[in-house]
């Protein structure tokens, strides 16, 4: 079930050049990103209502427009339908007819977001994913697919319990060594976080900001996790997104954000770090999908997997609320999670 009228991001600002276009699948439709000569990125459907043929088999034009390579159809910004060359003079036929579907998009921290959705939607679904403060750039970009549903990519990404278990590395943590963890949770407008509170004892690293730092970790719907490390002045967003492709495939991207320059210098390692830890995600991940082919039922428990719960609620809450047209109102409480990892 992929949630409509809803942010997704769609991919990284630095991978759609200026007077170019690529083409991507998100929740199963297939979307034309194009960037115009005056940096507007426009997101339209990648079929052409004539023949069917991708759009994105065409040319973009310098006017902004997109060319279909079959019969010459043109198409602009807003969709619309300029130019038939196989009409005659003397054919009376209204362009305005004929329309190709387009997304909202949105740019932002070296990020492009789509709105999947009715357009008409998107001004009462707010853009409330990155904080005002975070860096126009990203400092360490990682992308990975994973070949599952949405839900079992943002279940398992969130999973307080795995760690010990999946994340077995010399530098990190023993899956014989468990330690109770206690959180206090709050509800967001999309989701839920966990309060800011010190790292665990296997997050030594976090001090490379300064003395006492301190993490809060945001979970928002459709999956967007928001990581913010902070000590003293210097702060630290991780990014982490989770987009549908198709019903079995999903797309992760991690983005870290700083500003201060002496983290720079351990960048490769904390570019390895990542890898390793969203690789060590993705083998799991893949050795679960021979479970899941026998559609088996699946047994969640409290409170270690309170957080997967909650993101099946919020996410049918959502659903209904935009089938029945009114506001979404997150049914989540305040309170606290015990569990041992």
């Amino acid at each position: 079930m992929f949630l409509t009228d809803i942010w997704y991001f769609a991919l990284l600002s630095s991978s759609l050049k200026c007077g170019k276009m690529t083409s991507k699948m998100i929740a199963g439709e297939p979307i034309l990103f194009l960037r115009t000569k005056t940096n507007q990125v426009v997101a339209l459907r990648d079929i052409c209502p004539h023949r069917g043929i991708p759009l994105s088999c065409g040319l973009l034009l310098d006017t902004g427009e997109v060319e279909c390579c079959y019969h010459g159809w043109r198409f602009n910004q807003e969709g619309h339908c300029t130019r038939i060359p196989s009409l005659t003079k003397d054919q009376d036929f209204d362009l305005s007819r004929i329309r190709v579907r387009t997304y909202p998009c949105l740019e932002k921290s070296g990020g492009i977001w789509i709105f999947m959705g009715d357009e008409k939607n998107a001004a009462l679904v707010p853009f409330s994913y990155l904080p005002e403060a975070i860096p126009s750039k990203p400092s360490l970009k990682l992308r990975m697919i994973f070949p599952c549903s949405v839900d079992h990519a943002v279940v398992g990404l969130m999973d307080p319990a795995h760690g010990p278990f999946i994340h077995q590395s010399w530098f990190w943590r023993n899956k014989n060594v468990l330690h109770e963890k206690q959180k206090t949770f709050e509800p967001t407008p999309l989701g839920f976080k966990m309060v800011r509170h010190a790292p665990s004892k296997n997050g030594r690293a976090y001090k490379i900001l300064g003395p006492s730092p301190q993490t809060e970790i945001s979970f928002m719907l459709p999956g967007v996790r928001l990581e913010t490390i902070s000590a003293l002045k210097k702060t630290i967003w991780g990014l982490t997104t989770i987009t549908p492709i198709t019903e079995t495939t999903s797309e992760i991207h991690h983005l870290m954000y700083w500003k201060f320059r002496g983290l720079s210098i351990f960048k490769p390692l904390i570019y390895l770090l990542a890898k390793t830890f969203l690789k060590q995600d993705q083998r799991a991940i893949t050795l679960q999908q021979k479970g899941l082919a026998f559609n088996p039922s699946l047994l969640l428990i409290n409170d270690a997997d309170t957080q997967a719960k909650w993101y099946y609620k919020i996410k049918k809450g959502y659903k209904d609320a935009r089938d029945q047209k009114i506001p979404f109102v997150n049914p989540l409480k305040s309170c606290i999670l015990k569990w041992m990892s």
